[in-house]
């Protein structure tokens, strides 16, 4: 089997001889595990805004029944005018309470894609600032 650490070896001294810059291995792989950490962190927020999102969906569904349940109970033989606008009124109603789940649900949507976006975005600029100072010119030449 041959020996990888003569190898890295060659390529360091090959890098050196060239003048190409020193590179901190700590330091890069610090970098990666913030980024890894900014990764989860974006995550996280984006599966808390798609449960918030969910739940209000559920909530919209339970009030949506509840007045599907209220006019059931409420039922009685009417007119058909009467019919007509108790049923008008139910329409009216769950529109209202459906266009209301939809409008919380979007804004919910759209601040923690957001979040989401705004910490990978400030991560990414982390990275290049750690990036740029860990790399040095090479001074043995």
């Amino acid at each position: 089997m041959t020996d990888t650490s003569s190898y890295f070896e060659m390529l360091r001294k090959f890098g050196s001889d060239l003048g190409l810059p020193k590179l901190n291995v700590d330091e890069l792989l610090q970098v990666q595990k913030k980024n890894i950490d900014a990764l989860s962190q974006s995550a996280k927020v984006a599966a808390q805004g798609a449960q918030s999102v969910a739940q209000k969906q559920r909530e919209v569904l339970e009030a949506g029944l509840r007045e599907a349940t209220t006019l059931a109970r409420e039922y009685k033989p009417l007119k058909i005018q009467e019919n007509i606008a108790l049923q008008t009124e139910f329409a009216r109603k769950m529109f209202e309470i459906a266009v209301q789940g939809a409008q919380e649900s979007a804004s919910t949507t759209r601040q923690s894609t957001a979040e989401a976006a705004k910490i990978i975005q400030d991560r990414v600029k982390e990275s290049f600032e750690e990036f740029r100072a860990s790399v040095r010119p090479n001074k043995s030449v």
